[in-house]
């Protein structure tokens, strides 16, 4: 059977190589993918809703697992159904829980989903005078739209509230929403869920590592590390699920956009409990680098489970080890940066390597993006497999390589 997987990132190879462990390779293709990805998969140079579509109803794959959220916006996983090929991702109407903020903090008060305060604009001259009447701060001020990771900034007071709202105009666009919510004090965790829009399961705990710096210093990126399971979240699943999963499953339901797919679910969790900080419309990256190796159960059935609405029947295991991601980016990353730098990589990596922002010159492979690739070992606990990522570092070299060194070192205590 031919799988599809739209992007080219990490999380994607990741996806594929999860696929790989019960498909034949030859049989995966990713669109676009990248030039590391096509050293283990098939390629294709389809970068466009129209170009997927065409290739599938030529080549009729059995199934096509979206990666990356633009797609989605875009509406691809409508377009698909509509003629009749099998896919893992939510429909346009249901990825709003991730491309509109403003959509899915309105819908969760509504469905009384606990979450941050909140106010929501429509033009930046309102969102910049309820700033200038706020006195506790920090703040948060999130951009409305997708802004691939960058679209949050926390403001320690009306100056950095005001620029990021200035930021937002500039670089995403002068007619973007803006949300302000309450700063939530705690510790971040992450779930995913499986579900086919009526019953669902979720996954292992994971941890995002999502600023730059050791110790969570300096700005946002798209992640720099991650690490799964998080045994400190276990005592909280069954309160996530049963007042944060359930109810917006069932509020998209009542929407008339029941959710298909995986939905990540970013939690803050607070002396007051467990509340949303924000939900993804797909696995995350670099979440699904360190969730997926774990998986024991073929992803083909899970992906079955979702498209054929037998969740509630699926044999989701996961296997008992540990398992740690970390992102080696580009210097100058999430800022400007220099591509073309050549990658080394040593026979004596002992882990997984999972490629992002990586081109070809001359047969040789080189930087191409921020995130250039992840590291993924496995261990019988946390620390094993930190033993292990960390050695591998050394095998891996390109010029300006960017890492943290503290990935899995989180306090999780409130």
């Amino acid at each position: 059977m031919k799988i599809l997987i739209i992007g080219g990132g990490g999380r994607e190879h990741a996806i594929a190589d999860a696929f790989a462990q019960h498909e034949a390779a030859a049989d995966i293709f990713l669109a676009p993918g990248n030039a590391g990805l096509a050293r283990e998969f098939p390629c294709l140079p389809l970068r466009s809703n129209t170009e997927i579509l065409d290739w599938c109803q030529r080549e009729q794959p059995g199934l096509v697992f979206i990666g990356p959220e633009k797609p989605l916006a875009e509406g691809l996983a409508d377009r698909l159904s509509e003629h009749g090929i099998p896919c893992v991702g939510p429909s346009q109407a249901a990825a709003r829980l991730e491309t509109s903020k403003i959509f899915a903090k309105a819908l969760m008060a509504k469905h009384s989903i606990p979450t941050a305060t909140y106010a929501s604009f429509s033009d930046h001259p309102s969102a910049l005078e309820y700033i200038r009447g706020q006195g506790k701060f920090p703040l948060v001020v999130k951009a409305d739209g997708l802004a691939a990771g960058k679209g949050v900034v926390i403001a320690g007071d009306v100056d950095e509230a005001c620029k990021a709202v200035a930021g937002f105009a500039k670089n995403i666009g002068p007619d973007c929403g803006i949300v302000v919510e309450e700063y939530l004090r705690g510790w971040e965790v992450s779930l995913f869920v499986v579900t086919d829009g009526t019953s669902f399961q979720t996954t292992p705990f994971a941890q995002d590592h999502k600023q730059l710096g050791e110790g969570d210093t300096g700005p946002n990126t798209g992640g720099m590390g991650a690490f799964c399971p998080v045994p400190e979240a276990e005592p909280w699943r069954n309160q996530i699920e049963g007042q944060i999963v359930s109810p917006i499953l069932a509020a998209l339901r009542a929407e008339g956009c029941p959710y298909r797919g995986w939905l990540y679910c970013g939690l803050m969790i607070t002396s007051s409990g467990p509340k949303v900080l924000e939900f993804n419309c797909r696995l995350g990256d670099p979440e699904a680098q360190a969730l997926l190796p774990l998986l024991l159960t073929p992803l083909r059935e899970v992906c079955s489970a979702i498209t054929e609405g037998w969740v509630d029947k699926l044999q989701l295991k996961w296997s008992g080890q540990s398992a740690i991601c970390v992102v080696l980016a580009s210097q100058g990353y999430p800022g400007s940066f220099v591509k073309g730098h050549s990658i080394s990589i040593s026979p004596r990596l002992g882990g997984r390597i999972y490629f992002s922002g990586v081109g070809e010159i001359d047969g040789n492979l080189v930087t191409g993006g921020g995130r250039v690739l992840s590291l993924v070992a496995l261990g019988n606990d946390i620390e094993a497999a930190r033993r292990k990522v960390y050695q591998d570092l050394d095998a891996v070299k390109f010029s300006g390589k960017t890492f943290r060194g503290d990935i899995s070192r989180r306090n999780n205590t409130l």
